[in-house]
Parts: C-alpha cells; sequence; structure tokens
C-alpha cells in the first residue's frame, strides 16, 4: 500500500526531471507534455501495485519495470471502428525511451545505486513513411471553405492556404501574432515552441491573398472585448485559435472534400515538403529550412517520397 506522501515523493522527483529536461536540454513544451504522460502512467501503475511504499525510487519492486511493458504490450485499446487493437510497437518504445532516459537521470544525481531500466530491450520500431496527400486532394481540402463568405469560413480559408504553403506546424501557426505576417516581403515570421528561434517562410500568391481576404472580411467580425488583439487567427469568442480547435477545422473540411484518409496538420506539412521536392519547387535544403529541421537528414524522408510518387506516376 502506498500512502499519499508516498506518492507526492515520487511525483515531486518527476516534475523535478521535467524541469531539468526544459533548462538544461531546451526540450519544448510538446516533449515535455509528452514525457509527463508517459511517466506518470507509470507512476499510476506504481502506486497502483504499492511498488515503492516510502517513496522513495530505490525501494522498487524488482521485476516491476518488466512488469510493466509486458502490460504495456498486452493492452489492447479499441479504435473508432470498436475494433480491439495492441498499442503501437512505436508507443512502446517511446514510453520505454522516457524510463531508461528518467532512471539515468535519477542515477546521476545519486538517487539510485544502480539503473534499473538498463536492460528493458526497446522494442524495434519499423519506419514508415509520412502519410501525405495527392495534390488533387489538397485541391479538395483548400476548395472546401470557398462555398461561404461567413468570417469562419474565410479563416479556415486563410489557414488551410497558409498552412500548406509553409509546412508549418500547427503549434507555429496557432502561435501566429499580426505582426508576423509581412504582405510587403511576402513573408511570414515563425517561432518555435521556445520561443527562441525564429525562421522566415515565404507565402505564396495564392495564400497571400486568402489572408488578405480573412484580414479584411473575416477577422473583425470575430474581434470580441476579450479578443487577444495580437492573435493572427481567433475563435468564434475572439480568442487565439488552439491547436485542438484547428484539428477540428481541418477534420471537418476533410470529410466535406470526401477524403477518406485521416487528414491531421502534420498531414498538410508532409504534403507540403513532398509535393515541393517533387515538383521542383525547392531544394531539399530549402525545404528543410522552411520546415525548420535542424539536419537535413531528417528532411531527407521526403525526397524518398516524391521519388515513389513519381514512380508510381510513369507506372501508371
Amino acid at each position: 500500500m502506498q500512502t499519499e506522501e508516498a506518492r507526492r515523493r515520487l511525483e515531486r522527483d518527476l516534475e523535478e526531471y521535467l524541469t531539468a529536461l526544459m533548462q538544461e536540454k531546451r526540450y519544448s513544451r510538446n516533449t515535455i507534455a509528452a514525457y509527463r504522460n508517459d511517466l506518470g502512467q507509470f507512476l499510476d501503475h506504481v502506486a497502483a501495485v504499492g511498488a515503492a511504499p516510502e517513496g522513495e525510487w530505490s525501494t522498487l519492486l524488482d521485476g516491476l519495470l518488466g512488469d510493466y511493458v509486458q502490460r504495456l504490450k498486452d493492452t489492447k485499446l479499441r479504435d473508432s471502428a470498436g475494433r480491439e487493437k495492441h498499442i503501437a510497437t512505436s508507443t512502446v518504445a517511446r514510453k520505454i525511451a522516457a524510463l531508461k532516459s528518467f532512471f539515468r537521470y535519477l542515477v546521476k544525481r545519486g538517487q539510485i545505486a544502480s539503473d534499473p531500466a538498463q536492460g528493458l530491450d526497446t522494442p524495434k520500431v519499423q519506419k514508415r513513411l509520412p502519410r501525405t496527400l495527392s495534390s488533387e486532394d489538397v485541391e479538395r481540402l483548400l476548395a472546401a471553405p470557398a462555398n461561404s463568405n461567413q468570417p469562419k469560413a474565410l479563416r479556415d480559408r486563410a489557414l488551410l492556404e497558409l498552412l500548406y504553403a509553409t509546412g508549418m506546424r500547427v503549434s507555429e501557426l496557432v502561435s501566429l501574432n499580426l505582426a508576423d505576417v509581412n504582405e510587403m516581403s511576402k513573408e511570414v515570421t515563425v517561432r518555435n515552441d521556445r520561443g527562441d528561434k525564429e525562421r522566415h517562410i515565404p507565402v505564396n500568391d495564392r495564400a497571400l491573398e486568402t489572408l488578405q481576404t480573412y484580414l479584411k472580411h473575416g477577422r473583425p467580425s470575430l474581434v470580441k472585448n476579450s479578443t487577444d488583439q495580437a492573435a493572427l487567427f481567433l475563435n468564434h469568442r475572439g480568442q487565439k485559435l488552439t491547436r485542438q480547435g484547428l484539428w477540428l477545422i481541418i477534420k471537418e473540411y476533410a470529410g466535406q472534400a470526401g477524403i477518406p484518409l485521416e487528414v491531421t496538420p502534420h498531414t498538410l506539412r508532409h504534403s507540403f515538403a513532398a509535393h515541393m521536392l517533387q515538383n521542383r519547387k525547392a531544394s531539399l535544403g530549402e525545404v528543410q529550412h522552411f520546415l525548420g529541421h535542424a539536419s537535413v537528414s531528417t528532411t531527407q524522408i521526403y525526397s524518398q517520397i516524391a521519388a515513389e510518387r513519381e514512380r508510381d506516376s510513369a507506372e501508371s
């Protein structure tokens, strides 16, 4: 049995670890949230089985980590169609990586003498190419809000066009402010999650035109007393559009466009990169800059997607 005091001690250690990740490794808020979720689930398991009754990691029961990982592998979840599926191997591998990182931190701090996660086997994850949309599907998606001149539709078309035209991340798009759009130079300034790096991405005439229409005829109608005066994209309450709000918008228009695949903001980011390379609109280095990748090797995967699309077109 684990007391509330013991649980609080373990939670304190976890929060100190997450703080260290932010301050020393400069991890983004999204990455920290993922670590908190993964390690929080492990903490729940520790509490449920009473594995550290004194709130000390050194008192963990032998074999606990192995049992926990096996439990992850055996767990089944129901998808949207009601079918049972095991947790994805990539998810299990990510959670194991989080455990290994956390326990290395505890060893380094001298809270435990040896690393109980050192012997955990990480399942091999088969790398899959990112899912992209065809150019035709993208056009149908971008055209979906065009059936209305309501403020919401003008906003939605502008954000969809901008998302596809720049390849920015969803967190970057919803963080945009009015001052980040330079209509004269036809550029948008994008900042990372930490706000310590920025890059300037060119915006094509089509996306810029939809953005100008939104700013002139759409955004003024969304402004409320509580409006975030600096924010570029506003929701119906006059507040800055959220990540979740953007996901729902894209899901709505993907359904209207009759696209059978699950479309997320990242799907448009992947499609942007692949299409830019496939159509020779940019070099690999330029696409790396647009996407904000630290290494060009991360961007290289889109060259493979572009090559496969070209091969499929030649064979059809």
